[in-house]
């Protein structure tokens, strides 16, 4: 084992894995902020994370629209639309759909289906497709369902940018510069953190925090090479078999 990809902040922990040689990188299906926003903020709160050691959503998919030509529609968070600065915004031929919180509204949502039906090849770019996430206030509905919703109405699949994407976790693998089976993720997610790790060849650990729940243990088809309760745990596992 080489590195170590996280779906959370370690904080104090990332140094004793910096300490042993492992490289770190961050993977996170963020989409209400941009990049450098999110890491400003870590930082203030203590983090040391650049944001190069940051695996997101949102420049990933610049580089897929950059790559093919796309135009896209965006049904975005406000505080991320910063990320698509540099891309061509007119006459969409695709939709890209994030988390946008409050701007899921039915207006919003009926202008991106609308898009997509008038599109020969319709192309929906999804930045992730989480069920649900945590805050302090209780679980909130991700961008998974929204995705889903436009999926069943336009009668197309998404392309989703973000966790569990293979691409994804591959766009992270190449730029720590290692291969799959050198790699563990650790996240809280079963399905996008676990299932999308080991789908790439990767080893997974779920941690019973977060958006964990007892359930994840007994999943129909994903089961994690481990679990752990507290990230300190996780940590304290990788570097006793850090060789191996």
């Amino acid at each position: 084992m080489s590195s170590v990809l996280s779906g959370h902040l370690l904080g104090p922990h990332d140094v004793r894995l910096r300490r042993s040689g492992l490289k770190v990188r961050f993977c996170t299906n963020e989409s209400q902020k941009s990049r450098g926003r999110l890491v400003g903020e870590l930082r203030r709160l203590g983090f040391d994370v650049a944001e190069a050691e940051v695996t997101a959503p949102p420049p990933a998919a610049c580089r897929i629209l950059r790559e093919r030509g796309l135009r896209p529609h965006l049904l975005v968070h406000d505080e991320v639309r910063s990320e698509f600065d540099q891309i061509d915004t007119s006459n969409p031929n695709c939709v890209v759909i994030g988390d946008a919180g409050e701007h899921f509204s039915y207006r919003n949502m009926n202008r991106a289906f609308q898009v997509l039906m008038g599109l020969p090849d319709p192309v929906l770019l999804s930045l992730g497709k989480g069920r649900y996430y945590k805050e302090t206030s209780g679980l909130m509905l991700d961008v998974g369902g929204y995705m889903k919703a436009l999926e069943y109405a336009c009668g197309i699949e998404a392309e989703v940018v973000g966790k569990p994407s293979p691409e994804f976790f591959g766009s992270a693998l190449r730029e720590l510069g290692v291969e799959a089976r050198q790699a563990v993720m650790i996240g809280d997610d079963i399905v996008g953190d676990v299932g999308g790790a080991q789908r790439c060849g990767m080893r997974a650990l779920q941690v019973r925090t977060g958006k964990f729940r007892p359930s994840d243990e007994h999943h129909p088809e994903v089961k994690a090479d481990g679990y752990v309760d507290n990230l300190a745990e996780a940590v304290d596992l990788l570097l006793q078999h850090a060789d191996k």
